[in-house]
This record gives structure tokens, sequence and C-alpha cells, in this order.
């Protein structure tokens, strides 16, 4: 029933559209036709096919955007330009000598993550102060994980 070859007769491709434009999906297509899904989809992308009810949705769905806030994508080099600029000392270093200190089993969302000792060693754990947004340290330990080469140089 599958033909093989030169499938793609102008004959086709009408029947291709014809069958698009009434709503059928891409099997219903393959069948009627006598090709495979894969080269209805294939046929449909090379010639930049759209179905009618893909072309309506998507229109309700550009007239929905503009009226939704779109969300303020913060990188990471934001967050530590932001972090550089507050004085050490209003950071709140130095850190708040162990207070918060944690084990993996509470290490949890909003802890710090920055090891206190060697892992193995009978006293290990994580700092656990309440980190900086967007990073998974407090600002302590995020000055010292995230520096610049240059920085680290002394070079400024």
């Amino acid at each position: 029933m599958i033909a093989t070859g030169g499938t793609w007769t102008h004959e086709r491709v009408e029947q291709l559209k014809s069958c698009l434009n009434a709503g059928f999906s891409c099997s219903q297509i393959a069948r009627e036709i006598g090709v495979t899904r894969n080269a209805v989809i294939g046929k449909i992308a090379r010639l930049k096919l759209v179905r009618v009810q893909d072309a309506l949705a998507s229109q309700r769905e550009r007239r929905a955007l503009p009226s939704a806030p779109r969300a303020r994508i913060v990188t990471q080099h934001q967050i530590l330009k932001a972090l550089r600029a507050i004085p050490e000392r209003a950071a709140g270093e130095p850190a708040s000598g162990g207070a918060n200190r944690c084990s993996l089993l509470e290490l949890g969302q909003g802890k710090c993550r920055w090891p206190i000792n060697e892992p193995g060693a009978v006293d290990f754990c994580f700092c656990g102060d309440q980190p900086v947004d967007g990073l998974p340290y407090c600002a302590p330990h995020a000055r010292m994980a995230y520096h610049s080469p240059a920085r680290a140089r002394g070079v400024r």
C-alpha cells in the first residue's frame, strides 16, 4: 500500500494540502495518500505549510502574550556584579561563625552550600547561612567562589 520512489507528484501535494486544510492528522493523510507519516511530516515542513487550526491557535496565543508580564531573567553575572557593588561589611561579613552549620541531610534550598572542612572528616558540614538570591552560597562564600581571574591576581 505504501509507495516507494518518487512519491510526491503534483496531485499528491495538492491532496496533502487539501487534507491538511480539512484538519486531517498526519497519520490520516499518510493513509489517504499512500505514504508514510514521516514523509507527510517532512513534506509539510519543506513546503512550510501550516494547519488552519494551528495558525488560529498561534494567533490567539500572540494576542494573549502582550497582556502577560514577562519574567525578568537575571543572569549570574548580574547577581555577582551587584554582590561586588555591596561593601563587604554590609554584606554580612564575617560569616555567622558556624551558628547555622548543617549536615548534608539538613541542607536545603534556603541554605548556603559551602562545604566546611574536608569531606569524610568527622566535623564535615555545610555553612547553612542564608544564600544570595540566585546563588547557592551566602555573600562571603559567593565572593570566594566567584571571582574573575584578574581579581584573583590582584589586578584592577
